[in-house]
């Protein structure tokens, strides 16, 4: 097999003109609407289109009576143009802020543990050194942070790596593992409960996580390996904000990440009951792309995240330790969507 070589772009004297193209024909699915969009004529844009081809030894795209869909050459060519788009893009906004006096911006996304604790206590540290640099957090699922991560929209994720994604293309950087407790309103009965065990709370009502998800599995396992069967009253969502109304609203229980249930203990949201839970979520960490060079902004931020990941965690109440008097109630009109998103 022939090496690649990896400045094959010089010699094919490649445009940003036709990486734009790639991209609007992918966007548009038709060559006449895509040229139209980059106020060409179709004549050029499909003369654009054939050298790129003819130079590549490939066919980027299968012309159907419809429209174009990109081949699995072409998928992976239009990939690679965004990501090569958005690094010029922020290399500019990069210009524009250091010109202006500014440090520059940097795009975190976050999976919701990070973000309502260390990454708000490293943005928090950081700001007071760089007031200027401009920070971007995006709050989501894993597997869409990593879509936007190797789309180049994002510098870097807090989140976990999963099956769906090719670990080649990607560094990760272990932070933290993630236990978790049960939980549920605070001035619940079984928030004073001495004693407790799981067979207390097997005909409690349960907001679960969803079926299928991990935590799922895992916390039906807990259950069964203490010879008991799953709760059977259950609300299954993952939405950090049904989840902290209906704990208000009622008696249910759930279980979620420890750093989060601290979080909105806080609050006053919450309680954590005294009960030590063999169970934990797979730990996240930070996700880079391979092929990335991070702006000295976000190289700074990282740096504030790890420091904060490697501070000792405050500890997690258990059957054996006291239990600290809850927080007054947060007022009625606070937003709990800026809570959970905070």
């Amino acid at each position: 097999m022939t090496a690649p070589n990896p400045n094959w772009y010089l010699r094919a004297r490649l445009k940003t003109r036709q990486l734009l193209l790639l991209i609007a024909i992918d966007d548009a699915g038709n060559i006449l609407r895509a040229a139209e969009t980059l106020c060409m004529t179709q004549p050029a844009a499909s003369k654009q289109l054939k050298e790129l081809e003819d130079m590549l030894g490939i066919a980027l795209f299968e012309r159907h009576p419809r429209g174009m869909l990109p081949t699995i050459y072409g998928e992976s060519m239009i990939r690679h143009a965004r990501m090569a788009l958005s690094s010029l893009a922020r290399a500019h906004e990069d210009i524009v802020a250091l010109k202006a006096g500014l440090a520059g911006q940097v795009d975190v996304g976050s999976i919701m543990t990070p973000a309502l604790g260390l990454l708000p206590r490293a943005i928090t540290r950081i700001k007071q050194q760089v007031p200027q640099l401009r920070i971007g957090v995006q709050v989501e699922s894993s597997n869409e942070l990593l879509e936007r991560l190797q789309r180049g929209t994002l510098d870097f994720l807090l989140a976990r790596l999963t099956g769906f994604h090719d670990c080649a293309e990607l560094l990760y950087e272990e932070l933290a593992p993630e236990p978790v407790v049960v939980v549920a309103r605070a001035g619940h009965p079984l928030a004073v409960r001495r004693g407790l065990g799981l067979q207390d709370l097997v005909h409690a009502p349960w907001i679960t996580p969803p079926p299928g998800s991990i935590l799922r599995q895992r916390f039906d396992q807990l259950f069964r390996n203490a010879g008991l069967e799953p709760p059977g009253d259950v609300v299954d969502t993952s939405e950090i904000v049904l989840i902290t109304s209906m704990l208000q609203m009622s008696d249910a229980l759930n279980v979620m990440s420890a750093d989060v249930a601290r979080r909105l203990r806080e609050l006053g949201l919450l309680a954590i009951l005294p009960l030590e839970v063999d169970c934990r979520m797979d730990p996240f960490g930070i996700i880079r792309r391979r092929d990335s060079m991070l702006s000295p902004g976000a190289e700074l931020l990282l740096e504030a995240i790890r420091r904060e990941a490697s501070a000792p965690p405050p500890a997690v109440p258990t059957a054996t330790q006291p239990l600290q008097p809850a927080p007054a109630p947060m007022p009625a009109a606070y937003n709990l969507h800026d809570i959970a998103l905070a």
